[in-house]
């Protein structure tokens, strides 16, 4: 069985098919491996196998296509078929609770299925992000569910994904991979099989050390975005440019400032480093200060929406604002913890009206111009290159008011014709 592992012959399931699992299953198809994909969405199931991605992301229809057409990848809601493969990759969400704390059900029913459908001498590899430990417990559960035993009878380990939405591919193949594996061997397993097509170094640990590197890196960006937050917060104070700031502050050798902005979104950042705390016996107090620093970043952009309507004596209640862009990164269809969206729902009860356009995101307006007619406040609130030179002067013409407010530092030169206002831009 080890040796088929390694072979071009292994059949590989993966369980689920979002972002992450998705494209991993097009790279084992496209390196060779037989693969099926499992996925509860049926409308999702029918999509892939006609060729068509449900997510958006450079290069993935041509990718698909080449694996769909080659026989080498297929997508089902049947769990029949996945049915004694020789891989098993599982790759479902590890969402928050709404008391912050990780919502594993997700991940423990794709491991029963995997339970209920493996083989003796299979290779279990979880992707999904997850609190320190887990991995280790959800051997337990094969064990529990089908009497086989962890090391033994199959392997296991953890391959966390270290990806960024718009790069996935290129990522997958050139950044480099930590594996943790409940054994040695397991480990040795999954190296083997990643290297089929990752060119980046490959670093092999136990399983807990994996969970916990993956929920760092994330941990300290968020952090990291915090401290930026922080010092944006405190240069409307002082009346300073922290953009300014910054990249004077960032000609030390030995500093680089991240950038500050309405948020932190996507399916990494905003949980993570709950579930790094989730295991805790004790927390510290940074890791959690620095969440909430970030997560009430859209309310701080609500509060230079009310001093930008005071400033033009228009109430509130009267006010029709757009949004411009939903998504959480820039170029982006990923809506996942956007902060747009938290803005949008701290706002909606206050104002007239709440108008968005996202050109990625389906249920917006159709045109940038049919979202601003009337409006009387933009809001940038997600960076996407079709934002960064607007003409501004001739897209005030379509405004009844003209106010806008920069959340992602996107626009260089204020428009002289508009009441602006932007995260840490000098003024509040």
């Amino acid at each position: 069985m080890k040796e088929r592992i390694i072979e071009k012959s292994a059949e590989i399931a993966v369980i689920g098919l979002g972002y992450i699992g998705l494209p991993t299953a097009i790279m084992f198809a496209n390196a060779g491996f037989n693969v099926i994909g499992y996925e509860i969405r049926d409308e999702v199931v029918k999509k892939l196998n006609s060729g068509n991605s449900h997510i958006v992301e450079p290069d993935i229809d041509e990718l698909l296509h080449r694996a769909i057409k080659s026989g080498r990848l297929r997508a089902t809601s049947d769990k029949n078929d996945i049915r004694e493969k020789d891989v098993y990759l599982i790759c479902v969400q590890t969402p928050l609770k709404d008391d912050k704390t990780p919502d594993l059900s997700y991940l423990e029913n794709a491991v029963r299925t995997v339970a209920e459908t493996m083989k003796r001498g299979s290779l279990v590899i979880i992707e999904s992000t997850i609190p320190p430990m887990t991995t280790i417990r959800m051997a337990k559960l094969i064990e529990e569910v089908n009497g086989l035993k962890a090391g033994e009878d199959f392997y296991m380990a953890h391959a966390p994904e270290r990806v960024m939405p718009g790069r996935i591919f290129k990522e997958l193949v050139y950044n480099s991979r930590i594996l943790g594996g409940i054994d040695e061997e397991s480990a040795e397993l999954a190296e083997i099989l990643y290297r089929s097509f990752v060119k980046g170094q490959i670093f092999k640990t136990n399983s807990t050390t994996s969970e916990m590197v993956k929920l760092m890196e994330n941990t300290f960006r968020d952090v990291n975005i915090a401290l930026a937050n922080e010092f944006a917060l405190l240069a409307h104070q002082y009346g300073v440019d922290i953009f300014k700031a910054i990249e004077l502050a960032n000609t030390h050798p030995r500093v680089k400032i991240h950038t500050p902005g309405i948020g932190v979104g996507g399916h990494c950042l905003p949980k993570d480093p709950y579930l790094l705390l989730s295991s805790a016996k004790e927390d510290f107090g940074l890791v959690k200060k620095a969440r909430e620093i970030n997560e009430d970043m859209p309310l701080f952009v609500k509060d230079l929406l009310v001093s930008a309507l005071k400033t033009i004596n228009l109430p509130p209640e009267d006010a029709i604002v757009t949004v411009l862009g939903l998504a959480y990164k820039g170029d982006s269809d990923d809506t996942r913890n956007s902060p747009a969206l938290f803005f949008i729902e701290e706002i909606k009860e206050e104002v007239k009206d709440v108008r968005t356009y996202d050109p990625y995101v389906k249920g917006t307006h159709e045109t940038l111009e049919e979202a601003l007619r009337g409006s009387d406040v933009a809001v940038i609130a997600t960076d996407h290159s079709l934002f960064k030179n607007l003409n501004w002067e001739e897209l005030g013409k379509l405004m009844r008011n003209r106010v806008l407010i920069d959340g992602r530092h996107v626009v260089q030169t204020p428009p002289k014709s508009f009441v602006f206002k932007g995260i840490g831009r000098g003024e509040y």
